[in-house]
């Protein structure tokens, strides 16, 4: 289980008692962490803001459905995810996957030695990496996707996966691993 800061502890139990002030310091401490993970989800900017400004409308209607057994970062992560997949759908589209850019390239086999020599060829190889990854995590299963971008990306440990994932932590870690595995595998085929 994910650990609740005071902080939102507080702020929760304020906003759950009808203190509308206490969630919008909630929704300003978050906002910037939903709306990214939404615009990696749909498909353009402006959409994600409606699907960011549905997602605290909802959140704020089921505060009292928050149990505390999760962060609130966790509950309010899935219902997120949950209202972008329902926008995904709705809109007839298939889901966007999150630029791995910020995935540090050590993650990935031979990076460490392009980084050696910043030549136009080490470059040009660097920029087929980059399409590769992001090509074989959209060809992953969407279970396997959703792990390794929510471990990756956006830095979830394996227990609030988990929770999100509504799957035992054995299975995070297979999903996270047959996703690095792949993305490994095709990258190799790049190298020399």
């Amino acid at each position: 289980m994910a650990e609740q800061t005071d902080e939102d502890s507080a702020l929760v139990e304020r906003a759950r008692a009808g203190d509308a002030r206490a969630f919008d310091l909630l929704v300003r401490k978050y906002q910037h962490r939903v709306l990214g993970l939404i615009g990696r989800m749909v498909s353009d900017w402006s959409e994600a803001q409606d699907v960011a400004q549905e997602v605290f409308m909802r959140a704020w209607r089921s505060l009292g459905n928050f149990r505390g057994e999760s962060s609130f970062y966790t509950w309010l992560y899935r219902i997120a995810v949950n209202t972008s997949k329902n926008q995904i759908v709705s809109s007839g589209r298939r889901p966007l996957t999150a630029e791995l850019q910020t995935v540090e390239d050590e993650h990935w086999s031979g990076a460490g030695r392009m980084q050696e020599q910043a030549t136009p060829e080490n470059e040009l190889l660097r920029q087929e990496m980059e399409r590769t990854v992001v090509r074989t995590v959209e060809g992953l299963p969407e279970d396997i996707r959703t792990a390794l971008t929510l471990r990756e990306v956006d830095g979830l440990s394996y227990d609030e996966i988990a929770e999100l994932m509504q799957c035992p932590i054995g299975t995070v870690r297979s999903r996270i691993f047959r996703g690095r595995e792949a993305i490994d595998r095709n990258i190799k085929e790049l190298m020399p």
